[in-house]
């Protein structure tokens, strides 16, 4: 409570500046309802336990250029008093205004979207409101008037009141050695006992300090009981009732600009908070908390604010725990100004001044600075500079509108500058997860310039697809195959369905085939996208514009299309015999095939039949005479993934042949499967009567597993150096 309540009064006075001194104890009064209704409601319906919510900077920003500029535009023929109650009520219905919108910033779960504004941004924002604050108070330090007569005032040091500057050096002086006095009291406190002994030291010699009424150095008494205040509001709120709609809405971009940076202000001071707490706060709910707090505020009259850094900090290290304090704090400042208002009135301004021209300096973001150094950085620092420079010239609204599009911009340039294409392989670069014979390998490897494997990434959108276009402009003249795996691509637009189908024209033109794999099916459109590029027309019934599932099946379909073309994978019309096996061919030693023959089983497995199962027992070594077998992982809810396919004259099986453990996935039939069977309990038999002969199967095991690891090793190769 005694961090919150002085600064809370000091940005309450801020507000009403303007309006000139009579209206300082109103201002203050502002303050005070709002530190109590934010303190109470925002702490009980908020979810940062040890949040403290207070007015805050931003606000008092805002809201007294808001007041300037009403001021200047104020209506012809309206006296002093009937321009003041009008900005009154501007300002008080701005405060409602921006308490709804965070009201529905929470409930539309936008907290993680105010969290996503570019660090530059927010620091623009920041640094703007500090440098309006220190503007806005440094009148108040030398005793002069704001605006061009401080500018004109600041040359000629006989128009300075020293008794003010005295106050406030004395106030600023202090909280910036607090530390080295006292750790236990907060700065503002010190700052403001300073402020207050250096006013009494002078009064002693100036009997014009020595009274409330009439002293434009004090805050000056509050006036009424809380039953004038509830008179004060009835009145203002009747002034309501003449505002058209045209006023109405023309407050809102300030309180949208308002609800923002209040957003922004309280996630901000949320994030140190939970990396001190270790705690995790919920954004969503804690916008509704403030919205509510700043709404209730607004209505009784207060002004509005955010979960303010210093407060918090204090009750953290203070050992606060839950929501509870921030309760207490609202209370003990409605206490205070139920019991304690002669003592606010006797507050200096110039030390109020003092204190906010600290805050406002603290809030300038120097640290940016060092983005001058390096060119890559400087265009965050001219997005940060560009919006304290509207800030200052304009107002914070134009700022906010600036800062909004350079936003856009930074977002723009990072999807821009950051590549479509995560990777580019050829065919002799990778493969399909189908084993197929050396010869057939060498002659893909051989062919693989014909095929191109594209992995695509991120947002394909008009700012990415002329990128897109330019690195496969070359892949796309020269290789038959041009395979797009989409599996990492986030957003698509229409431009981007365009390229798609220039780039399918430009394939099909030289008779070669564009394949499209791994489709994501949740867009930002709700659709799947296979979907969304048949709404747009640009999937045509093509058999040079095909789509699969994932890239390995669309690998498998290219590489068989490129064997069939050789004519290497032609369907055997007779099943291989045991010789003709690429396991076993070639072996002289005597009578090995008629010993193989003892021990080998044949076996017949139809299309979609299991061969075996995960976890199943058995030391098995199948060989695949002719057909297609794939091996999967079987994952969960139904699911499975890929391993590998074998076709003719592979062998599969092997990790359990060896190690006699269970099976580690499936095997299922792709199609008719015409097997050997080795059983292990054979295998050792024949390799007691003929220990030749099994070690000679169990080299030839060892060569063709060291040349499938070595081709692994090759496509890991190629993935980790594109």
């Amino acid at each position: 409570m005694l961090v919150a309540l002085p600064s809370a009064i000091a940005y309450g006075v801020t507000t009403v500046a303007v309006l000139g001194p009579a209206h300082l104890a109103h201002g203050a009064l502002a303050g005070v309802i709002g530190a109590v209704a934010l303190g109470i409601t925002a702490a009980s319906l908020g979810s940062a336990r040890q949040l403290i919510s207070a007015p805050c900077a931003p606000a008092a920003a805002i809201l007294s250029a808001l007041a300037a500029t009403l001021v200047t535009q104020g209506q012809a023929g309206q006296s002093e008093s009937e321009l003041a109650a009008r900005v009154m009520l501007l300002m008080t219905l701005v405060g409602v205004f921006a308490g709804v919108i965070q009201i529905v910033f929470g409930i539309a779960r936008g907290g993680r979207l105010i969290k996503f504004i570019p660090y530059p941004v927010v620091a623009g924002y920041l640094s703007g409101v500090g440098l309006m604050i220190i503007l806005a108070q440094a009148p108040k330090v030398f005793g002069l008037h704001a605006g061009r007569e401080f500018l004109s005032g600041l040359l000629h040091p006989e128009q300075w009141n020293l008794n003010a500057l005295i106050i406030g050096g004395v106030t600023m002086l202090a909280i910036t050695q607090a530390a080295r006095l006292s750790t236990r009291v907060p700065a503002a406190i010190t700052g403001l006992g300073a402020g207050l002994l250096a006013f009494g030291v002078l009064a002693l010699w100036h009997p014009e300090l020595r009274a409330t009424v009439h002293d434009a150095l004090v805050v000056g008494p509050m006036q009424g009981s809380l039953t004038d205040v509830a008179s004060m509001l009835g009145g203002r709120w009747q002034l309501a009732a003449n505002l058209s709609a045209e006023q109405l809405f023309a407050l809102l971009t300030p309180a949208l600009t308002l609800a923002t940076l209040l957003s922004i202000d309280t996630l901000k001071t949320c994030v140190v908070l939970d990396a001190m707490s270790g705690e995790r706060t919920d954004s969503n709910r804690e916008l509704l908390g403030q919205g509510a707090g700043n709404l209730l505020s607004a209505l009784l009259g207060g002004m509005p604010g955010a979960g303010t850094m210093g407060p918090t900090l204090v009750n953290l290290n203070s050992g606060g725990q839950t929501r509870r304090a921030g309760m207490i704090s609202g209370g003990l400042i409605l206490a205070a100004f139920l019991f304690g208002r002669p003592l606010i009135a006797w507050l200096p301004t110039p030390a109020l001044a003092g204190i906010l021209i600290v805050l406002g300096s603290r809030m300038v973001d120097r640290e940016s600075l060092h983005l001058l150094r390096h060119r890559h950085t400087f265009f965050d620092f001219t997005v940060m500079a560009a919006v304290v420079v509207v800030a200052l010239a304009y107002n914070l609204i134009a700022a906010a509108g600036v800062g909004i599009g350079l936003a856009l911009a930074l977002f723009m340039r990072e999807l821009i500058r950051s590549s479509v294409i995560r990777r580019k392989l050829r065919g002799d670069q990778v493969s399909s997860h189908k084993h197929r014979q050396n010869e057939e390998k060498a002659l893909l490897i051989q062919h693989g310039g014909q095929t191109v494997l594209c992995e695509l990434q991120g947002s394909l959108f008009f700012g990415t697809t002329d990128q897109l276009l330019t690195e496969l402009d070359a892949d796309i003249r020269n290789c038959r195959y041009v395979l797009l795996d989409m599996r990492r691509v986030q957003s698509f637009d229409f431009t981007a369905g365009h390229v798609l189908q220039v780039i399918y024209k430009q394939v099909k033109a030289h008779d070669g085939f564009l394949l499209l794999c791994s489709l994501p099916t949740h867009l930002a459109t709700g659709l799947g996208l296979a979907n969304y590029l048949r709404l747009l027309g640009i999937l045509e019934d093509d058999e040079h514009l095909r789509l699969f599932d994932n890239r390995d099946e669309a690998l498998e379909w290219v590489e068989d299309r490129i064997l069939a073309g050789l004519a290497t994978n032609a369907v055997p019309q007779v099943l291989p015999t045991l010789e003709q096996i690429p396991l076993f061919a070639g072996l002289k030693l005597p009578e090995a095939f008629t010993q193989l023959r003892t021990i080998v089983e044949e076996r017949t497995v139809k299309a979609g039949e299991f061969i075996f199962h995960k976890g199943d027992m058995g030391g098995e070594l199948f060989i695949l005479r002719a057909g297609s077998v794939s091996v999967n992982l079987p994952l969960k809810a139904g699911h499975h993934y890929h391993l590998t396919t074998f076709s003719d004259g592979h062998f599969f099986g092997d990790m359990a042949f060896f190690d006699r453990q269970s099976r580690s996935a499936d095997a299922v039939a792709v199609t008719e499967a015409h097997l050997f069977v080795l059983p292990r309990s054979r295998f050792e038999a024949l390799a007691k009567e003929h220990p030749e002969l099994a070690l000679e199967i169990l080299r030839r095991l060892g060569r063709e597993m060291a040349i499938r690891l070595r081709f692994a090793n090759s496509e890991l190769r190629a993935l980790h150096q594109s």
